[in-house]
């Protein structure tokens, strides 16, 4: 019996040791560097349980503004980027950070208000000449600030009308901070604030607010994919992480990015181009 009970334990360590050789160094997990509106719009845990139910591989996000994103993954801090800013994702690429980047998937950015709109930016179709009006009354304005792809977005479009505001403007607050503590302060402050259409659509403090700019085709907003250059950082699990983003680009991940809607609206377009798709070697 004592033999017998000793064998079981032996067979017992032995599997827990395999599976811990097989787990233990994280080799079928993978970091993904993504913006907090692909993880607060509720997107992230929708698709991941998909993709790793058929893979067999686990996928740990951190979640943070596309700038910081990019400096994490640049410092080898990560497999695969999932960003939105898709200048400075060609330039990670042109350094040699990045492998390659690929269109995933689109929405758009709104403009957002007090549901009084005390500005009356809600006829305009333009959106420079809506935060034109914005900063002429002095009405206050939340940015994120964070070097968020929503953060050089709104930037970009400042830029386009005059000087950027800055903390020395009263009216203009930035709040550092993720999109979704960005939109309750707007809230608390009768502000007006830019987000991306999918968290604001997560978002639940909407007693106060309304989306009042819409539609202007300068608030077009692409997200891309990107492995992490694994000639530059030797950590990086490219097989993993290639096989994640061939995922992503297939028809069952375009369709689970397609499937995911909240209050029966969907949140993210896929656009993914069709493609030889690189083999996970």
């Amino acid at each position: 019996m004592v033999r017998s009970l000793s064998f079981s334990a032996l067979i017992l360590f032995c599997l827990t040791g395999f599976v811990g050789s097989v787990y233990a160094d994280g080799s079928q997990t993978i970091i993904l560097q993504s913006t907090t509106s692909t993880q607060n719009s509720g997107l992230l845990d929708y698709i991941l349980p998909i993709f790793e139910k058929s893979s067999g591989i686990k996928v740990h996000v951190v979640s943070v503004g596309t700038g910081q994103a990019l400096k994490n993954a640049a410092n080898g801090d990560g497999d695969v980027l999932l960003v939105h800013a898709k200048s400075e994702e060609e330039k990670f690429v042109q350094e040699g950070f990045g492998v390659e980047r690929f269109d995933v998937m689109f929405n758009d950015f709104v403009i957002i208000g007090p549901k009084t709109d005390p500005v009356k930016i809600s006829p305009l179709k333009d959106v420079t000449k809506a935060l034109q009006k914005i900063a002429k009354s002095n009405t206050p304005f939340v940015s994120r600030g964070d070097d968020s792809g929503t953060h050089k977005k709104e930037l970009s479009l400042w830029s386009a009308i005059g000087p950027v505001p800055g903390q020395d403007q009263s009216w203009y607050r930035e709040s550092g901070s993720g999109m979704g503590t960005t939109l309750n302060i707007a809230a608390g402050m009768n502000a007006y604030v830019m987000s991306d259409r999918a968290t604001w659509i997560a978002f639940k403090n909407k007693s106060q607010l309304k989306i009042l700019n819409e539609g202007d085709e300068r608030l077009f907003n692409q997200y891309g994919v990107i492995l992490v250059n694994p000639a530059k950082h030797k950590n990086v699990k490219a097989k993993q992480g290639q096989q994640f983003i061939n995922w992503l680009l297939s028809e069952p991940g375009q369709m689970a990015i397609k499937s995911f809607t909240l209050e029966g609206k969907q949140l993210f377009f896929p656009n993914a181009k069709p493609r030889v798709v690189k083999k996970a070697s």
